[in-house]
């Protein structure tokens, strides 16, 4: 073989090697999915199952090399205030988590009773359950880990109000990978993808004179208690903070003792001292605590004994507000009674808007705190004895996150980008709107749901303030969210179901896991639904997406004597959203009085004859729903 025979073979192979990578990034580029969800949280892996249930296919994209946001990463005390307000995949996952515990401890054993009906787990368990409810379709939902979005708009391609490709950092590999689909989710708890796409929206606290919610803006209140001095209710540019859900235990056997972190300074942590030896805390009970009380407190610790001011915490519950899970084991949040606790304010403020590098540096300065502050709690030789013991008795469980020195592997990103969509939730959405009564009813609710309206303060300590700013909780009653949330006004194929839009009080009771699971689910039928009509999710029939919501067991509006296992479910649903049954309670055995059956034939239209007093409430909503639906065909 001569040179010119040698050269043409070289660039002949160079040529193949250079068209086989070119195929290899097209099959890449061109791999297409019904749906793109940016993601791995619980609201993701709910809107993939959701769709894969209506035959279509996912790809959910998440960051970390494990799903399951917050409940795989130490949320395991659920929070809802009302059971069985939120269900369909919610309920499905509460219910495989009591099924795991009692298959393998048994039926009677402790783990059971620890799980609370399935509502309290251990990290590993909520990571196995989302891994079984993926697996179970895995020929629709495709999971690719180590998959970075960075909310570059070079990162998004849209023509037409409609985005086609999304290109991703796979941080294994280093490379740029693209992906293709017909509707997109932001399944992110930062907003990301939303952002990307161009979509306004909100990072910070509105003043009270722009909605008129409770807690609006800066605001100073005992836990428990009225508003204070201090509040100005103003708006800023605040973010409630950010920590981690720590998974301790006390038993010895599984517990991985608090080392000193690297970056330790003690001087974070001393105003802890004097709180501690007087039992100062931020409870309502502290108006009633006199200097004497506190000065006997000092000299019973002293002695060894515990404190005995009303409301104060003791040992670790003094900077950590621990739930009970299976297996002796707890989640571990913020102690909203103490002035420093394992949030960390004002730090986060960046975070939404901000690059994952400066993300991780947080997440790292976060653990380092975290570590520093437990640490310091059970070393430091100026607190009381008595409390250090006590303080001692915790480490970090040893079976949890093992590739992680035993600490979570995710932050817990309370609020991030809040978007303006279609409807923008406040706290009038979830409140009575009179004493006794429901909130607003909306006739497009895709999810009831209940929480308070609930926020973390915004500011570290603050001298003379009876709390921290912005550490807040309003009772609310179960309410319902629209589809409108998370329904962007400016693209055609994109749906927020995390990063909803509301205002920072409105959203501070829709931030709960089993609300965005709920509004997971929600985003992946009603995307299955605009793929089928060839729509925009906007204009998605809301008839048609609550009926296949209805199906999936979905509760839409909550009813006390009506859940999801009653014949009658879904035509109360469909009822109670209409305006028949506005008040908690359906009462379907009940007969129905005149007065009733003038109003629901007003509202109908029908005129339909029943006898009052003789015909339940039930047979007339029957038929009335029998006809409004052969209407609608």
């Amino acid at each position: 073989m001569n040179i010119a025979q040698l050269k043409i073979k070289v660039l002949l192979l160079i040529s193949i090697a250079f068209c086989t990578v070119v195929k290899a990034q097209s099959d890449l580029v061109t791999k297409k999915y019904d749906l793109v969800i940016v993601g791995g949280t619980p609201a993701g892996i709910m809107a993939a199952i959701s769709s894969a249930r209506l035959g279509k296919t996912s790809l959910i994209l998440e960051r970390t090399s494990h799903v399951g946001g917050l409940p795989a990463n130490g949320l395991g005390a659920t929070d809802i205030a009302t059971r069985g307000a939120t269900t369909g995949l919610f309920t499905e996952f509460v219910t495989r988590v009591k099924k795991y515990y009692t298959d393998k401890y048994g039926a009677l054993s402790e783990q059971v009773k620890a799980c609370s009906d399935g509502y309290h787990f251990e990290p590993s368990v909520a990571e196995v359950i989302f891994g079984q409810m993926l697996a179970e379709h895995v020929d629709k939902i495709t999971v690719l880990k180590m998959c970075q979005f960075d909310a570059e708009p070079q990162n998004i391609q849209i023509s037409n109000g409609r985005i086609s490709r999304i290109s991703i950092l796979n941080r294994d590999t280093r490379k740029i990978e693209s992906y293709e689909g017909r509707v997109f989710i932001d399944a992110t708890y930062e907003g990301d993808l939303g952002a990307a796409a161009n979509i306004p929206f909100r990072v910070g606290r509105e003043g009270k004179s722009e909605f008129n919610e409770p807690g609006a803006g800066r605001v100073y209140k005992y836990w428990g208690g009225e508003e204070g001095n201090g509040s100005t209710y103003q708006a800023d540019n605040a973010v409630q903070s950010y920590n981690y859900r720590i998974c301790l235990t006390n038993d010895p056997s599984n517990s991985v003792p608090i080392e000193k972190p690297l970056k330790y300074n003690r001087d974070e942590y001393v105003s802890m001292i004097e709180d501690v030896w007087t039992g100062n805390n931020t409870g309502v009970q502290m108006q009633q605590v006199t200097t004497a009380m506190m000065k006997e407190n000092r000299k019973n610790l002293a002695n060894g004994g515990t404190t005995k001011i009303p409301g104060d915490r003791w040992g670790i519950g003094k900077i950590t507000n621990m739930v009970a899970l299976p297996n002796h084991k707890t989640d571990g949040n913020n102690q909203h009674m103490s002035f420093i606790s394992t949030d960390l304010p004002e730090e986060n403020w960046p975070w939404p808007t901000s690059d994952w590098a400066w993300r991780d540096a947080f997440a790292q300065r976060l653990k380092e705190y975290t570590l520093g502050l437990i640490y310091f709690a059970q070393n430091e030789k100026e607190l009381p004895e008595s409390f250090r013991k006590a303080t001692k008795e915790w480490g970090l469980a040893k079976d949890e996150y093992n590739d992680n020195e035993h600490f979570p592997r995710q932050v817990y990103i309370r609020e991030g980008r809040r978007f303006e969509a279609m409807y923008f939730f406040t706290a009038r959405d979830a409140m009575p709107v009179s004493p006794g009564k429901r909130p607003p009813a909306h006739p497009s609710s895709v999810t009831a749901s209940h929480y308070a309206l609930d926020s973390h303060a915004v500011r570290k300590r603050e001298p003379g303030k009876i709390h921290l700013d912005g550490f807040i909780s309003y009772p609310t009653a179960v309410y319902t969210v629209p589809l409108g949330v998370m329904v962007p006004k400016q693209v055609d194929n994109l749906i927020l179901p995390v990063p909803v839009s509301g205002s920072h009080i409105g959203f501070s009771t829709i931030r709960m896991e089993p609300c965005w699971m709920a509004l997971g689910q929600a985003a992946g039928v009603a995307a299955s639904l605009a793929i089928d009509g060839h729509t925009r999710i906007r204009d998605v029939k809301n008839e048609q997406l609550q009926n296949l919501l209805i199906d999936q067991k979905a509760t839409l509006m909550y009813y006390k004597d009506i859940d999801s296992s009653n014949p009658d479910f879904k035509m109360v649903q469909f009822m109670g959203l209409k305006g028949y049954l506005p008040d908690w309670e359906a009462h379907l055995d009940a007969v129905v009085d005149r007065q009733q059956l003038a109003v629901w034939n007003k509202l109908s239209g029908l005129k339909m004859k029943f006898k009052a007093g003789s015909t339940t409430r039930r047979e007339v909503l029957r038929d009335i729903y029998r006809s409004i639906n052969k209407q609608m065909k």
